[in-house]
């Protein structure tokens, strides 16, 4: 490996950098809700939804505790019970596979598309053919870049199925022109802190097209009360703070403006990277036309681990999402899948390394990370 003449310290994402510009808008913001001491389901919990709803293009947004309970709330709602089967992929932060065994319904895996990270209709066909009393299909738009929805969405349509879009990482995101989150019957958003918007904390959101279903979820998420202590089902408590949705409602404002940096950044990387004659793999374009907002600029890499301490070593923060398929956790041993089931999402978990991309990274951090990673392979 070639020597690095001067280190820099850039980390993954840089929290500090990225809020200093709106920090005193915040402050008086979360300072405006202190004051009134509105903590839980606050006039800007409806004006966050109201929001969301709108930069989505659908006419409901139901806020929630986080995106892992967007999910949950998602799929209670939908009715998937004890013993339901929902279509999802094993490539994934747990939550997505996690929210479905939570309620007693059954995971059952499909393997992603290697070009983009996401579950593969192709073999969506296949598995639902073995599986056609499966209840719903929830597809991951991971990273930021969107399913390959159109075949995902008929599929679903000729069997019955449900489709809950885990947009956890996609806020911002499209598909043909279309909204991440808006295409199936409910779409899942995160606002932890390391997402394009993302809040002081935990938050989460579901939006839809779908008013009953839009009652429902507000019902669900204050233990299934329509009305304060009258209860038409068992909900759970996951409510949005107020707080957060002050917070949120500053930032949305600069959301199209870091997706921009982000994808900026990624111009970069492949800039310089492309026709460098390494052996890594860069984030492949879809084959179908998407708005990819970058919440993480995911590499394949050979050596990976070698690769990622390096990083390290010379000041560069990097992250392994996921080192190891959902299938092959030891909780979901029961489902009974081996090794191999699932060869693409097991290659990505021994390939995948995100790269700093966030906005608030200069021309010459890129450049370090790339002489880094060039010099590694030498």
């Amino acid at each position: 490996m070639t020597p690095i003449a001067e280190k820099r310290k850039i980390p993954l994402l840089d929290l500090k950098s990225l809020h200093r510009p709106i920090r005193e808008e915040v402050i008086a913001e979360m300072t405006r809700v202190i004051d009134a001491n509105a903590f839980i389901m606050g006039e800007d919990v409806k004006l966050l939804e109201k929001a969301i709803a709108a930069y989505c293009h659908v006419p409901f947004a139901v806020g929630c505790a986080s995106g892992s309970d967007a999910l949950l709330l998602a799929l209670m709602a939908a009715g998937i019970g004890h013993g339901d089967k929902v279509l999802t992929t094993p490539f994934s932060f747990f939550a997505t596979a996690g929210s479905i065994a939570r309620i007693g319904a059954i995971p059952v895996f499909v393997d992603i598309d290697p070009a983009t990270f996401n579950i593969d209709p192709q073999a969506l066909a296949k598995v639902i053919e073995r599986h056609p009393d499966a209840k719903a299909i929830m597809p991951v738009h991971l990273f930021g870049a969107c399913a390959d929805m159109d075949p995902i969405m008929a599929i679903a349509r000729q069997y019955g199925c449900l489709v809950i879009e885990d947009g956890a990482q996609s806020i911002g995101a499209e598909y043909k022109g279309i909204a991440a989150q808006s295409i199936g019957e409910m779409g899942c958003i995160s606002f932890f802190p390391s997402k394009n918007l993302g809040a002081f904390g935990d938050g989460g959101m579901v939006v839809t097209r779908d008013e009953a279903l839009a009652k429902k979820l507000a019902a669900l998420r204050v233990h299934g009360a329509p009305k304060k202590y009258f209860h038409d089902w068992v909900g759970i408590n996951s409510r949005l703070d107020t707080l957060q949705a002050a917070i949120l409602r500053v930032k949305l404002k600069h959301l199209d403006g870091e997706t921009a940096g982000r994808q900026a950044n990624a111009d970069r990387y492949r800039a310089l990277l492309g026709g460098a004659g390494l052996p890594i793999t860069l984030p492949q374009a879809a084959s179908y036309q998407t708005r990819h907002i970058y919440n993480q600029f995911v590499i394949r890499a050979p050596r990976r681990d070698g690769l990622k301490t390096f990083l390290q070593e010379n000041g560069v923060g990097s992250e392994i999402y996921y080192p190891l398929s959902l299938h092959q956790q030891v909780c979901f041993a029961y489902l009974g899948y081996q090794e191999g089931d699932f060869p693409e999402s097991e290659k990505a978990a021994a390939e995948v390394l995100a790269l700093p991309v966030h906005s608030a990274l200069a021309e010459q951090d890129i450049a370090y990370v790339c002489e880094l990673i060039r010099a590694f392979y030498r």
